[in-house]
């Protein structure tokens, strides 16, 4: 088998790499190790910068976005008794998020390339990637429907998340890793209720963090901040409905609806960065290179921009001959990847009650979303940052 990037994993970056090059006219191969019912299923991000929302209208997979997507021009950050809006059409005119589950994005772009005659190769097993030092040949050996395989391309683009074999297969010594794991996890649930707001509502109490999101008209998405190793089976749904209760009706008139919980799971706090994004001709993108906490609502807009980076790299190499934008592709990303990193790390310490922290670090938070909530200039930076800067 041979195509001119082998891709592996389908998630959002190597269905929006895979998309993006077939429209240059650059093949491409997917290699998923999941079925696709299951890709199409897994819940995850559901907030989309106007930077990630402008590509996929551009490259024509927005029309359904466009349709059932809800468009928010603000957030709201709730403490001391208050609600306090964050107005991104006043602060960062014209640009705003987009609430669009991330399965969504999924579905949209495995139907267009396979409309489009593009290769995903689903369930595949034992994919190794190899050969693509300086001088190699770039080949993913795998197996697929009980045989083994061999993929062989120009370059190799890891987009396999956190715990896939791409960030491994680079020999030891040469990436840097940096991370920070935090005290505490997310209990998220997704329920069949209405929302009981019309924007996102980030709430922080002495007893944790909350967050208000949504998925859909009929369908809201909430998160509990607990401790690190928390199981899952403390956590009934009477008891989450309490506690959201207890965390979110902290102002007069709002009233938290509730419903049948449909899906909940506890994900750990984690940061991190490997640099560099690159050896040879193996380029990693997306949660393969970095994770960042949830609570910027980062983690799938920091995958379109790095795929973004690699698109353009790989079109000057076939269209023009030039190698440069793809040596600078690690560069190019990382950039952006470490304002999301500050922002996400900003956003995190900013919101949640830490056991370290005594009563002058609790006065100091306060204070610190007083300003933010007060400071037209401290509210504009939480704004760009989450709305997506361009860089």
């Amino acid at each position: 088998m041979r195509t001119q990037v082998g891709i592996i994993g389908a998630g959002p970056a190597g269905l929006i790499l895979s998309h993006l090059l077939h429209r240059e006219g650059i093949e491409s191969v997917i290699l998923e190790n999941r079925s696709r019912e299951y890709i199409e299923k897994r819940v995850r991000a559901g907030v989309l910068e106007q930077g990630t929302v402008d590509l996929l209208r551009s490259s024509g997979v927005g029309e359904r976005m466009d349709r059932e997507g809800l468009v928010h021009h603000g957030i709201e950050l709730r403490f001391g008794g208050a609600g306090h809006r964050i107005a991104f059409e006043k602060l960062v005119p014209g640009r705003a998020i987009t609430v669009y589950g991330q399965q969504e994005v999924v579905k949209d772009l495995v139907a267009a390339r396979l409309a489009a005659g593009g290769k995903i190769l689903f369930e595949v097993s034992n994919a190794q990637p190899s050969g693509f030092e300086a001088g190699g040949q770039p080949v993913i050996s795998f197996e697929y429907a009980g045989k083994a395989e061999r993929l062989e391309c120009d370059f190799i683009a890891g987009c396999d998340g956190f715990h896939g074999v791409a960030r491994d297969a680079i020999p030891q010594g040469v990436l840097s890793v940096f991370e920070r794991t935090y005290p505490f996890a997310w209990l998220g649930i997704l329920a069949r209720v209405a929302p009981s707001a019309e924007e996102l509502i980030y709430a922080y109490t002495e007893r944790g963090f909350a967050l208000h999101s949504m998925r859909s008209p009929e369908i809201s998405r909430f998160y509990l901040q607990v401790p690190p190793d928390e199981p899952i089976e403390r956590w009934p749904d009477d008891r989450i409905w309490a506690e959201l209760r207890a965390r979110l009706e902290t102002v007069p008139g709002f009233h938290l609806k509730d419903g049948p919980v449909i899906e909940k799971s506890v994900t750990p706090m984690r940061s991190f960065v490997v640099e560099p994004m690159q050896y040879g001709r193996l380029f990693l993108a997306g949660d393969a290179a970095h994770i960042v906490p949830p609570t910027g609502a980062k983690g799938l807009n920091l995958a379109a921009n790095d795929v973004r980076h690699l698109k353009n790299g790989l079109v000057a190499f076939y269209a023009h001959n030039q190698t440069e934008p793809l040596t600078q592709y690690s560069r190019n990303c990382l950039r952006r990847v470490w304002r999301a990193q500050h922002f996400s790390y900003w956003m995190t310490s900013l919101l949640h009650t830490f056991e370290a922290d005594d009563a002058y670090a609790r006065k100091l938070q306060l204070s610190y979303l007083d300003y933010v909530a007060t400071s037209a200039s401290a509210a504009t930076t939480l704004a760009e940052n989450y709305v997506g800067m361009e860089i």
